[in-house]
């Protein structure tokens, strides 16, 4: 009977973010105006920092990689949402909810540690000023991006074959806007402890050691910046390490928003809008946080707008 459920499984339906019709023409417009920021300033800063020269630093190296995650979360996510609102009922494929899962996984894990990398790399600059160039050597930056890739790719592949083996009966209702795992266990009819528990142990990990990478980078940065007698290089360490410390706690409030709720206040619907914050909200802001609040990527966009003005002329 459970081979038989498994083999005639076909596809899925996902809830999406609202069970309300007269929203959905809504949300799809401010979803694709989303979506549409999103791809232009991730594509955006991936550009700029592989076309301009002054942009070829470690840290410059970080962001484009955070950049590339960011648009491919999005991308994995919003355009099956956005087709999904205009449609009458939300189905996905049962493979392309196997490949939306396992995709999501490994850009979501990624960033957790490109993010620690870029404490690292800040506390590299502002702590061994001297000893910078060394430390963040080419070598060094590949492995603090590459390794990341690796893992993610890993858990994300353990995680997706371990529950699209398993057999679905029943329900196949997603109550989610996306094929995630937590949703995916409640459709099992075998049993799914062994898996739950292993999620649950890699999501904490994986939270908690990255952000105690990003804790440990910060106090010593504090510790490095109190102890300078200039006040500017005081701003200028603040200003240095300013936008990533915003995207930290942005991205880091809103997991742990999630993941703290106590029980009787906890229900999908709060973790829909907190997945809405993460996956879609979050991917936006970060190319914004960083142009905006950055001196170097203004310059190198003026520059890289005149030479294309010039080359056109």
């Amino acid at each position: 009977m459970g081979q038989q459920n498994l083999t005639s499984l076909t596809e899925f339906i996902l809830m999406g973010v609202t069970r309300q019709p007269e929203l959905q023409g809504l949300l799809f417009g401010v979803f694709l105006i989303i979506y549409t920021v999103t791809v232009v300033g991730n594509l955006g800063m991936i550009i700029l920092t592989q076309v301009d020269s002054r942009l070829h630093t470690p840290m410059y190296f970080f962001i484009k990689h955070l950049a590339f995650i960011d648009l491919g979360n999005s991308t994995v996510i919003c355009p099956k949402m956005l087709v999904n609102f205009i449609r009458d009922q939300n189905t996905i494929s049962y493979y392309a909810c196997a490949t939306q899962l396992a995709f999501f996984l490994m850009f979501i894990i990624s960033e957790f540690f490109i993010l620690s990398a870029m404490a690292y790399d800040r506390y590299s600059a502002i702590c061994n000023p001297l000893l910078y160039n060394v430390i963040m050597s080419q070598r060094r930056c590949h492995m603090l991006v590459g390794i990341p890739y690796l893992y993610g790719t890993f858990q994300a592949l353990m995680f997706t074959i371990k529950i699209f083996t398993l057999t679905f009966c029943g329900s196949k209702v997603i109550n989610h806007f996306y094929c995630d795992d937590v949703p995916l266990l409640l459709l099992l009819c075998s049993n799914a402890q062994e898996i739950a528990l292993l999620i649950i142990l890699f999501s904490a990990l994986n939270l908690l050691s990255s952000l105690l990478v990003v804790l440990i980078s910060y106090i010593l940065i504090l510790i490095a910046i109190f102890r300078m007698y200039s006040t500017e290089g005081r701003k200028k360490a603040f200003s240095t390490c300013g936008s990533h410390l915003t995207v930290v706690i942005v991205f880091y409030g809103s997991l742990l928003f999630m993941y703290i709720q106590p029980k009787s206040t906890h229900s999908f619907d709060t973790d829909k809008m907190a997945s809405v914050f993460y996956t879609l909200v979050i991917p936006m802001l970060n190319p914004l946080i960083y142009s905006l609040r950055n001196k170097e990527v203004k310059n190198a966009f003026h520059r890289v707008f005149k030479n294309q003005c010039k080359l056109c002329i």
